[in-house]
């Protein structure tokens, strides 16, 4: 007795065994996917059609919603590129981002630490002083980090809403050397998730790290001319 593999790649490899036996597909009745009714085979095939198209149709929808998502999140790119590209000193820069990040993209939370850079002040927080630890984190993150789990370092960052905490975003700020570490947190567990993708947030932290970069190298330049000034002057 054929076994049902056997019979099926036999049909396929003589097709023209239907041909031969056209009036059998008229005679076979089989059970509908869904019920107990009885049906031919033509009606077998109409059914399977429909739920082929039925599944094509899931998929259009869903890649449809992904690239109205990503229209979507491509135009509060631009808008804090804008805004990134306005700005005329180190603070304005911090507010043009936390601005952006907590009202357009809705991120609850934002901390960030630079260094390797010329500007550091002690009055803003982003340049206070971070461990080897951390710096080894940014350096080896090939690209950013979302999952649940962040060292406790870091997590202190966010100050008292720390504890509120349940999903992070870490975007490692480099381009040909590592300045900073941006974090994202959200008491959402699947905010921020290991399987979500980081697209978006990779050219996030391209944009913000060359932002930084430009912005430091004009104050280094501008330090350095005042300062060439005034050596002019106390020689004359």
């Amino acid at each position: 007795m054929m076994k049902s593999e056997e019979v099926a790649q036999y049909l396929q490899e003589h097709p023209q065994f239907f041909n031969e036996y056209a009036d059998l597909l008229a005679d076979i009745q089989i059970s509908h996917p869904q019920n107990d009714k009885v049906i031919s085979i033509n009606e077998r095939q109409i059914a399977s059609l429909r739920e082929r198209n039925r599944v094509l149709q899931d998929k259009l929808l869903e890649l449809i919603s992904f690239g109205e998502e990503n229209d979507a999140v491509g135009e509060k790119m631009h808008r804090l590129a804008i805004a990134l590209l306005s700005v005329s000193n180190i603070e304005e820069l911090f507010n043009a981002l936390y601005f952006s990040l907590k009202e357009d993209f809705t991120v609850p939370l934002v901390a960030m630490r630079l260094w390797n850079n010329s500007c550091q002040s002690k009055s803003h927080i982003e340049f206070a002083s971070t461990s080897g630890d951390v710096h080894v984190i940014a350096e080896s993150l090939p690209q950013p980090y979302c999952g649940h789990h962040v060292a406790d370092e870091i997590r202190q960052w966010f100050g008292e809403g720390a504890e509120y905490l349940n999903s992070f975003a870490m975007i490692p700020l480099n381009i040909t050397q590592t300045i900073g570490l941006l974090v994202l947190g959200s008491p959402d567990p699947e905010r921020f998730y290991p399987e979500m993708g980081t697209l978006h947030l990779k050219r996030l932290g391209e944009l913000v790290c060359t932002t930084i970069v430009r912005y430091d190298r004009a104050e280094t330049v501008s330090g350095a001319a005042i300062q060439g000034h005034a050596t002019h002057e106390q020689q004359t």
